[in-house]
């Protein structure tokens, strides 16, 4: 176990130091957190400074498409009943942002990591995970990102021969098969609500069989391996067959299904489940995700949804009709400029809603909804969204800087 405190060489602390500094430049200019920068500046100067950050903790890397961040958050708390932790709770989770969340770690004893699934392999390098947790694969970003069958195997060779303990979706075909390079797999059956990036066998191109929760490949017999974990309703099965419940503050099964992976992980470093599960419950909102906020009078529950698995799972815990719902999607640089990903999402599922349109690309999901045949208006902004919306609670459901937009207007 990590724990002992070998201090950082001088390259290492003038890094540090450089880097804090022009985190704080950038906050005062008021230009966000300042972690970015503040990671990148380090970086330059000591290029091997996250290993060396990471030298005394004992590291667990989160990765996936959808879920990351609040997983990570879920298994940060679960890990402080051990000792401290130092996390990259705000999502900053490519290597500056990792740097930057590393290098104020302090007294901890564990990192708890937030990982870009682009960047996960080198990351693993870097800071020699004890554990990395692999969530899902699905696409996103489909003007910049890798084809997830190209993710798969990125992640697969880079974990080729991993001593970390990898606790894996059983479930998503392509993590199964990223995950199979390595010696000491903990399969979860955690689910996968949006099958079609996972359709054709990764490993040899064929049509994958589907019955039930089951899958596998009829052509070369790749399958779903045995979880010693799963989610079962509203309780965490652990591999002795007990059954712990699971209470959230968090709504919907993608949240219970992500306690069930951080309840597996925190296993792996000697965390009862039931203490697992008791800490998660203090966990009420993540960097703004499920914030209830007052504006002009209204209650607005801040959703994010990033690309079609997610937009999926976020329909399945909003408030059912006649609740309102304000949707925004932007595309700008940290979204993808490609918005093809709307008609892969199906938004039939929100008839019966009255719904209102904003952000950039307003027009984008208007025609979809068009299409769809769903009612909806577009309106101009946030505050005349709202002034559109009948009574109830509304359900604000953005894509990623759309909803950082949201989080500044209605938050305030």
């Amino acid at each position: 176990m990590a724990g002992n405190t070998e201090p950082l060489p001088p390259r290492a602390k003038l890094a540090v130091t450089a880097g804090k500094a022009a985190a704080a430049v950038s906050r005062a200019a008021g230009r966000g957190s300042g972690s970015v920068i503040g990671g990148k500046v380090a970086l330059r100067l000591d290029p091997d400074l996250l290993a060396k950050l990471a030298q005394n903790l004992d590291v667990v890397l989160v990765s996936a498409t959808n879920g990351k961040t609040t997983t990570t958050r879920l298994i940060a708390e679960a890990l402080r009943a051990a000792g401290p932790v130092v996390s990259n709770a705000l999502g900053a989770n490519m290597p500056a942002g990792i740097t930057a969340a590393l290098a104020g770690s302090g007294d901890a004893r564990y990192g708890v990591i937030e990982v870009d699934e682009k960047y996960l392999a080198a990351v693993a390098r870097d800071v020699t995970p004890k554990a990395i947790a692999l969530l899902n694969l699905s696409r996103d970003q489909l003007d910049r990102a890798a084809e997830t069958r190209m993710l798969a195997e990125r992640w697969r060779e880079g974990l080729s021969g991993s001593k970390a303990v990898i606790v894996a979706n059983a479930d998503d075909p392509l993590v199964v098969w990223a995950a199979s390079s390595s010696p000491n797999v903990v399969w979860v059956a955690a689910g996968q609500e949006w099958k079609d990036d996972a359709w054709s066998c990764p490993a040899c191109g064929g049509v994958m069989q589907r019955p039930g929760d089951d899958w596998f490949c009829g052509e070369c017999g790749f399958r779903r391996p045995t979880p010693s974990w799963a989610l079962s309703g509203d309780h965490v099965l652990d591999p002795h067959g007990s059954a712990w419940p699971i209470r959230l503050q968090l709504p919907g099964r993608a949240n219970k299904a992500n306690a069930t992976t951080s309840a597996a992980v925190a296993a792996a470093f000697g965390v009862p489940p039931q203490t697992a599960l008791e800490r998660m419950y203090s966990v009420t909102a993540v960097a703004g995700r499920y914030d209830v906020v007052s504006f002009q009078g209204r209650e607005i529950r801040l959703l994010l949804a990033k690309n079609p698995a997610g937009w999926l799972e976020t329909f399945s815990l909003i408030d059912g009709p006649p609740a309102p719902v304000i949707l925004s999607v932007n595309a700008r640089g940290a979204d993808g400029t490609d918005t093809s990903w709307l008609w892969d999402v199906d938004y039939s599922r929100l008839a019966g809603h009255p719904i209102c349109v904003i952000g950039d690309r307003k027009l984008d999901l208007a025609v979809r909804l068009e299409v769809a045949g769903v009612d909806f208006q577009v309106c101009e902004n946030a505050a005349e969204a709202v002034r559109q919306c009948p009574p109830g609670r509304i359900e604000a459901i953005a894509n990623y800087t759309a909803f950082q937009d949201l989080r500044r207007i209605v938050g305030n």
